[in-house]
């Protein structure tokens, strides 16, 4: 079992990321909140990982911190959950907001993440119930970013991920009023950007 890897990150295609360690490329599928929180080129970086061994794949699952690792674990656990699937919920929720939603039984806000229907969402709820620990949100939340630097750390940040600028502005667009951190803001792009794609 591979469970953590520590090198440089070469190549960003979400959901996918190239870590270097000593000369090998390691592919990592990472949840879509990462590109936000990865540090400046030629910094080292450290993923904790999660190893899928199929009949026609080995695929690494990567993950920043080990609360949102633990997520993904719990959330395979659970019937009908894939990597895929799993993935997916940390790519929609933070862990301290899919903790929330477990908590208050928000069906309707799993149900905005693509591929799960109410049902689903539902089972994933119950299922999650009493299992999974969230750590309290001064623990997970870095603070909020205001403003103009927001904007211009966003806008690195969806050029770095290939998005053109006249994509980029529209989504900037799109953002609130108010307080949001770097991650929060990467996060309601991607989501403005994957949907107005289809």
């Amino acid at each position: 079992m591979i469970g953590r890897l520590r090198g440089i990150v070469v190549h960003q295609a979400p959901p996918w990321v190239v870590l270097e360690v000593q000369g090998v490329g390691y592919e990592l599928e990472v949840p879509l909140g990462t590109f936000a929180r990865l540090p400046a080129e030629e910094v080292p970086v450290c993923f904790l990982t999660h190893l899928v061994v199929r009949e026609d794949a080995h695929l690494l699952y990567g993950f920043l911190d080990e609360d949102e690792r633990q997520a993904f674990r719990q959330l395979l656990k659970i019937s009908g959950v894939g990597p895929r699937l799993a993935l997916a919920v940390l790519s929609g929720l933070s862990v301290s907001a899919l903790g929330q939603a477990v908590e208050r039984q928000e069906v309707d806000l799993l149900t905005r993440i693509p591929g799960i229907g109410k049902k689903t969402a539902q089972r994933l709820l119950l299922e999650l119930k009493e299992k999974l620990v969230v750590p309290s949100l001064s623990e997970v939340s870095p603070p909020p970013t205001g403003g103009a630097a927001l904007q211009v750390e966003l806008a690195q940040a969806l050029s770095g991920l290939g998005y053109h600028d006249r994509e980029i502005q529209w989504a900037l667009k799109q953002l609130p009023a108010g307080d949001l951190t770097l991650e929060q803001g990467i996060r309601q792009t991607l989501g403005w950007l994957a949907r107005r794609e289809t």
